[in-house]
């Protein structure tokens, strides 16, 4: 399979090297931890199956979404956190509910393979039913439940911000199967209009960076207002030469937010600035190809002291998108397809494609 590649910055062997070493973290099980003992949380581990697909790693890919599938919660939600199997911290979170829809969808992108969708599905249906049971009065999404199961007041930018890719996900997925869900378009609108003009909906935490560029990511501001909410944010966050800042405030640079700052740029058309950022982040390389979570700039120590899954997975998807040669790169690189018109597709009543 021929990966993508980012001229002068990443070849398609790297790439390779860096899916090998996200596969290297994977359990017997399907599971995928941050790294190999280490906690695992349903949306990272989505988003390390991803990069899988775009290595080609299809049957790995699809081991850790059937894992995920196998420890869903009855109420379509899982832990925050699992170790080696056993849950570690059981609070619900809507994202990690929501991003599912995000992983099969890019699967599908990648592979056409009906069957997964298929299997995965009612783990899907179930995991956005909770979400749309957790959309309060603003259009906003609580970030997670009350012990006693009814939604917490709070919601958080950034999860909302993915929850509307994931709810758009969703609904492309429900037709594919046939099954609308006008649940979802609604809540799905509801949340698009919440992120795009009622600020007050959500807690403030502008200090840190993925709320600042996380709305661009996900689709929920295209155009100008794209370009303004980046250059806005851009000196407050944006490291000349080495990423960008975790929190405006803090000397540590990070390369998953580093790379999702290149997936938003790539959405809002500047794929330059987009690989720029991608270069920026490299000293965080390790030989093996994974990726140390950061850097604590005033002393050039790593800091935490680990290399983690979904870090490199987001190197794999911002190079994907960047160089928009994959299946899957559009559901990055252009949000925007999602709400395009779909057609028929003659070998499966009902089913459509876009």
């Amino acid at each position: 399979m021929t990966l993508p590649e980012v001229p002068g910055v990443l070849s398609a062997d790297q790439l390779r090297t860096t899916v090998a070493a996200i596969a290297a973290e994977q359990a017997a099980d399907g599971a995928l931890p941050w790294h190999r003992g280490g906690q695992l949380d349903a949306w990272d581990a989505v988003e390390a199956a991803m990069a899988l697909d775009v290595g080609g790693e299809h049957a790995r890919a699809l081991a850790a979404y059937d894992w995920l599938a196998r420890h869903q919660r009855p109420d379509g939600s899982w832990a925050a956190e699992y170790r080696d199997g056993a849950v570690t911290a059981p609070a619900a979170e809507s994202n990690h509910a929501g991003y599912l829809a995000v992983g099969v969808w890019h699967t599908w992108l990648c592979t056409g393979d009906d069957a997964a969708v298929d299997r995965l599905w009612p783990t899907v249906r179930r995991a956005l039913d909770l979400v749309t049971a957790m959309q309060l009065a603003t259009g906003a999404v609580s970030w997670a439940l009350r012990p006693d199961g009814t939604p917490d007041d709070l919601a958080l930018l950034t999860g909302n911000a993915s929850l509307f890719q994931a709810l758009r996900c969703g609904i492309a997925l429900a037709g594919l199967v046939g099954e609308p869900q006008p649940d979802w378009d609604l809540a799905a609108t509801e949340l698009g209009t919440a992120l795009r003009e009622r600020p007050a909906a959500f807690a403030d935490r502008s200090r840190w960076s993925m709320d600042w560029y996380y709305p661009v990511l996900a689709g929920a501001l295209t155009g100008p207002p794209a370009h303004d909410r980046l250059a806005a944010g851009w000196s407050s966050f944006v490291v000349p030469g080495r990423g960008v800042r975790c929190v405006a405030d803090r000397p540590w640079v990070t390369g998953a937010e580093t790379c999702e700052l290149a997936l938003a740029l790539t959405a809002a058309g500047r794929r330059d600035d987009a690989a720029g950022q991608l270069t920026a982040m490299q000293h965080l390389r390790a030989d093996d190809g994974s990726y140390w979570t950061g850097l604590v700039l005033t002393d050039g120590v790593r800091w935490p002291v680990e290399r983690t899954t979904w870090t490199a997975a987001a190197v794999v998807l911002a190079a994907d998108a960047i160089a928009g040669t994959g299946p899957a790169a559009g559901l990055f690189a252009d949000p925007g397809a999602l709400d395009r018109p779909v057609r028929e597709v003659p070998d499966r009543p009902g089913k459509i494609t876009r």
